[in-house]
């Protein structure tokens, strides 16, 4: 049988008033509801479904709506909730009604027989003292905030609910005012006493209602869109994070910023699918800072592609690794297919050593536009095979096992220890981070990112020559397609760790510029609530996509007032040699 004890943390939801909805039943089953509510006149010896008695329906009967319909999903293994609980409102007399239900349902032994399902009498009901008197199959909707019932009749009772009108006249829009929070709080207190779910009716209906009643403790959400309801509160913990990994916030000098000065070396970090709401909501998870909000030279790019609004990575990498706008999928290629040159190789034959960091596989697009030429991002062997070709000194990512039968050693040393890195003296240097892709920081891939920054640093700056370094966290949009938040913001705080080993290398080295933004923003991620005290955030999605907002950049260094304002990403190309006095 079902139990209505109240189960710590189980949510039931509940279509309200479920006869209005285009398709009765078979819209709330299908969504995933647990309850559904029928409102119920007993006229002429049938049992008609409506709201008032003007608008009964000849062939809109009890049966014809609901239990037929259970019976089929019954018969078809059709159930997708593991308890179905019909609600049926009385509102006709409540004694004649419930016994002509009881009549009815005895054609019906499929259903009063099912463990799964039960029937729970709201609106006119019977004396409480009659409630054990009724079939098992049979329970009963308890409107007091009290129990003065005896433990049979207790027995009986599958819900305790009230009007939130009583309470509140909230509308579901921002928050509670603080008074209304605290009576409305000491009532659900008092009903999980109870040990019944319980139910608020007459309620906002929205989002922030949903969120809110969740996370007060209600655990019957009332709801007029059983299918939007079942969604977000089912999603709501895999789109909300309670932070306790934080970034240490590093305070920059300053000393070399925005300066009109020479320089030598440049370091530009994307983080793939990187937008605005992405930063706010890990700087919300790190206690209100990261080292990238301490950066005073803030501009935006567009993202757009040749052939498409919305980009991919290897559209927009091309379009900041050469300057040039391609068609989604290209890599390194104009939209003829024609080799484009990149940074690496115009500032590699200007005499610069060029690294590439990533925590994709380093044939990932927005990697492998920077140093290959390829006309579809999915032709993996060709992009391999251009690593071995290309002029970069150093390289970090996934990826090891697209190699075992290539000459890569012949070109690069691999080394298979990230804090081995820096103290190599290797002309060109490799090292693997995964032998597939990269594990994903709540996988276990720790402070990677950071140490592989510190220690390419290193062995770039040991070579006493201009570099040029591009540093990707990839798997911030890997978490956006996946629309998972806490992914999405552990990735982000983690990619800050990286960029404050950048900004402390530039604060040493004053010749060096920092570049920060993204190929695009995945996932229309927004915020949709959180607690700044508590490092709480909600986070909302519109696609498993990319979107075509613009993303923002960062500068920090010489020359890093260049990159503010709104422009394209292929200048980003030009802002960097024009700041290098490097000719394309």
């Amino acid at each position: 049988m079902i139990s209505f004890a109240q189960k710590e943390n189980q949510i039931l939801i509940h279509s309200h008033n479920d006869y209005l909805q285009n398709i009765p039943f078979w819209n709330a089953l299908s969504s995933g509801a647990n309850i559904i509510e029928a409102d119920v006149w007993l006229t002429k010896n049938k049992l008609f479904v409506a709201h008032t008695k003007k608008e009964i329906i000849p062939n809109n009967t009890l049966q014809s709506l609901y239990l037929d319909p259970l019976q089929q999903a019954v018969n078809n293994k059709q159930l997708t909730t593991s308890n179905v609980i019909l609600m049926i409102d009385v509102k006709s007399d409540a004694e004649k009604t419930i016994q002509k239900i009881i009549t009815v349902l005895k054609k019906y032994t499929v259903l009063t027989s099912h463990k799964n399902i039960k029937f729970l009498i709201s609106g006119n009901r019977p004396k409480p003292s009659t409630y054990y008197t009724y079939p098992s199959y049979i329970y009963f909707d308890h409107q007091e905030l009290n129990n003065t019932l005896s433990p049979k009749n207790w027995d009986k009772v599958g819900m305790v609910s009230t009007s939130f009108k009583k309470y509140s006249v909230w509308n579901g829009k921002g928050r509670l005012t603080h008074t209304d929070y605290d009576v409305i709080s000491n009532v659900i207190a008092s009903v999980k006493k109870l040990n019944k779910p319980f139910r608020f009716w007459a309620t906002p209906d929205s989002k922030t209602a949903w969120r809110t009643f969740v996370e007060m403790g209600v655990n019957v959400i009332n709801t007029d869109m059983p299918y939007k309801c079942v969604t977000y509160v089912k999603t709501l913990n895999k789109r909300t994070l309670t932070t306790q990994s934080l970034s240490k916030t590093y305070i920059p000098t300053y000393v070399s910023d925005k300066k009109n000065k020479p320089i030598k070396n440049v370091i530009l970090m994307i983080g793939d699918g990187m937008g605005l709401s992405q930063i706010t909501a890990a700087t919300i998870a790190n206690k209100g800072q990261l080292t990238l909000t301490q950066l005073k030279s803030v501009g935006l790019l567009k993202t757009q592609s040749a052939d498409d609004l919305v980009t991919d990575s290897a559209a927009a990498g091309t379009a900041i690794a050469t300057g040039q706008k391609t068609n989604n999928r290209a890599i390194g290629t104009d939209v003829n297919g024609k080799p484009l040159p990149t940074l690496v190789e115009v500032l590699g034959n200007a005499n610069f050593l060029t690294g590439i960091i990533t925590t994709d596989k380093i044939t990932g697009a927005t990697p492998s536009a920077f140093y290959a030429k390829a006309i579809d991002r999915d032709n993996t062997a060709q992009i391999a095979k251009d690593l071995l070709k290309s002029n970069l000194n150093f390289f970090a990512g996934g990826g090891a096992s697209l190699y075992k039968n290539l000459p890569l050693e012949k070109e690069f040393t691999i080394v298979n220890d990230v804090l081995k890195v820096g103290e190599n003296t290797s002309k060109k240097l490799g090292v693997f981070l995964a032998d597939k892709g990269v594990p994903s920081v709540m996988d276990g891939r720790g402070n990677l990112l950071a140490q592989t920054t510190k220690e390419a640093l290193s062995f770039l700056n040991r070579k006493s020559t201009p570099f040029f370094l591009m540093v990707e966290a990839a798997q911030i949009d890997s978490f956006g397609h996946f629309n998972n938040t806490k992914g999405i913001i552990t990735e982000t705080i983690d990619f800050d760790k990286a960029i404050a080993e950048a900004i402390k290398f530039a604060d040493s080295n004053e010749e060096t510029l920092v570049i920060i933004t993204a190929d695009h923003e995945t996932s229309g991620f927004g915020i949709a609530s959180g607690n700044g005290n508590h490092q709480k955030v909600e986070g909302n999605f519109i696609t498993h996509d990319h979107t075509a907002t613009m993303v923002p950049v960062f500068a920090y260094g010489p020359k890093s007032n260049n990159f503010t304002g709104v422009f394209e990403n292929t200048e980003v190309f030009y802002k960097i040699l024009e700041a290098l006095e490097v000719k394309k």
